[in-house]
């Protein structure tokens, strides 16, 4: 059985140790929020100027003036810090972030990564992701193993325009866990009653596992 999204996040929050300072992308990794282990504290930032979020309002509770990188409503903790967008991608740039948690559309097998746009789709611009992946410590990234069409996401090389070359490190599908190595992908995970043949079927991208 696939993993849902929420399961996904909850993976992917296991990524996470005490004392990071971490960036989580728009979509599914949100969700890791909800997930962070209770035995540990992390930092999260966000690019259009905030550093330490807090959890999800509760309805009602919303204050619009508070808002992440997807202009999701967030809450505000005692620590939290607020700055301006240049002062954000300074710690981005300057390697202050440790992790960054990203949604895709391609992962291809050498570690590129295509998650800002779509040729012909309206986009409101490229947001923070490209600074992302070239300035935070490790990049992980959260997403449907294949799209809507069955087509995998995982690829030989990616068709879509590149956000980074070479700068995925792991990526969490709902069917497995894979790492970014030397001729392809290794599967280090399944999902719960997930086979490594259907991941095999559901792959484009160079398996280096035996099948």
């Amino acid at each position: 059985m696939a993993w849902t999204r929420d399961q996904m996040a909850a993976r992917a929050a296991r990524e996470l140790t005490d004392g990071m300072y971490v960036n989580l992308g728009i979509g599914i990794p949100t969700l890791v929020a909800n997930h962070i282990p209770d035995d540990i504290t992390v930092t999260l930032q966000s690019e259009n100027g905030l550093l330490g979020m807090g959890p999800f309002p509760y309805a009602g509770d919303e204050d619009p003036d508070l808002i992440n990188a997807g202009k999701q409503t967030i809450t505000e903790l005692p620590h939290s810090a607020y700055f301006d967008s240049a002062t954000s991608f300074a710690m981005i740039r300057g390697g202050k972030i440790a992790i960054a948690i990203l949604g895709a559309m391609e992962v291809a097998e050498n570690g590129d990564l295509a998650n800002w746009m779509i040729p012909g789709k309206l986009i409101k611009g490229m947001g923070g992701a490209m600074d992302l992946v070239a300035g935070v410590g490790r990049v992980v990234v959260i997403t449907d193993h294949t799209n809507k069409d069955g087509v995998s996401k995982i690829l030989k090389t990616c068709a879509l325009p590149l956000t980074g070359k070479r700068v995925v490190d792991r990526i969490i599908t709902d069917l497995c866990v894979m790492d970014i190595v030397e001729g392809g992908v290794e599967v280090i995970e399944l999902a719960p009653n997930v086979t490594l043949a259907q991941v095999y079927q559901s792959t484009e991208a160079t398996i280096v596992n035996d099948a």
